[in-house]
């Protein structure tokens, strides 16, 4: 019978498998000869150094590394604030707008300078939108119904870090593989985040707050969409005053 292997082998295979790495790739990054293999066999000993190698590069919580806690990654700050800022010509802030299309390959060009430029920009001279950065969004889906209708946009204030969240707002939450706009709730602990859509149809969604990238408060949003229900509304109410006011003469001339 084979003889089972440490928690900690177990585990440090897991975290070089969840990022894609090699045995030979693995032990560049964590300075170790060769490759992992024989850790992964049971045959060497994982070191301090390595221990702190895989806390600076990937936070990995040591107490879970040997099983001795439940928490994998060790978040002393989670930094959610914009990766790229944008400038106009002339060093002020300019607002990208992310529309759906660009939204799905947003992740992964987050911190491509290249990528933002070829993205629309501008500037609403207003008091409210100064002294801060702000991105814009196109939102996808009715998740978000009624306050926020499919093709809207919504201009979002960065959010540094989570301590600055307001809790139960709209927000732009930016994950690794997709770009969210939903109601935000906090939890007592801070690794974990709920996100709530408005429209009941969608459940909630938990998530671990050090695989968010950026969240972006929506502050205003912006719809290109009449409303055919309301401009209908708006008309009869019209003629409703319309027939009203012929009353009144009507009864003025008896």
């Amino acid at each position: 019978m084979k003889n089972e292997l440490p928690i900690e082998i177990i585990r440090f295979k897991e975290i070089r498998e969840a990022h894609s790495h090699t045995q030979q790739s693995f032990a560049s990054l964590l300075g170790i000869k060769n490759s992992t293999a024989d850790i992964e066999r049971g045959k060497s000993k994982i070191s301090g150094s390595i221990v702190v190698e895989l806390m600076d590069q990937f936070n990995i919580n040591p107490l879970w590394l040997f099983g001795k806690s439940e928490q994998k990654i060790l978040e002393l700050h989670v930094n959610t604030a914009p990766k790229v800022l944008t400038v106009d010509t002339e060093n002020n802030d300019s607002m990208v707008l992310v529309n759906v299309k660009a939204a799905a390959g947003y992740p992964s060009n987050i911190q491509d300078l290249d990528w933002y430029e070829s993205l629309p920009a501008f500037q609403i001279p207003l008091p409210e939108f100064r002294n801060a950065t702000y991105r814009g969004f196109q939102v996808e889906g009715d998740s978000m119904l009624p306050s926020l209708h499919p093709k809207e946009w919504v201009l979002g204030k960065a959010v540094e870090k989570l301590d600055y969240l307001t809790n139960h707002s709209i927000c732009v939450v930016v994950m690794s593989d997709s770009v969210l706009v939903k109601k935000v709730q906090k939890h007592s602990s801070d690794n974990q985040l709920s996100l709530i859509s408005l429209n009941p149809e969608y459940p909630p969604l938990t998530i671990d707050t050090h695989a968010i990238q950026e969240i972006w408060e929506v502050q205003s949003k912006l719809s290109f969409e009449i409303d055919n229900n309301t401009e209908n509304a708006t008309l009869g109410q019209i003629q409703q005053s319309i027939a009203a006011l012929k009353n009144e003469i009507n009864q003025l001339k008896k």
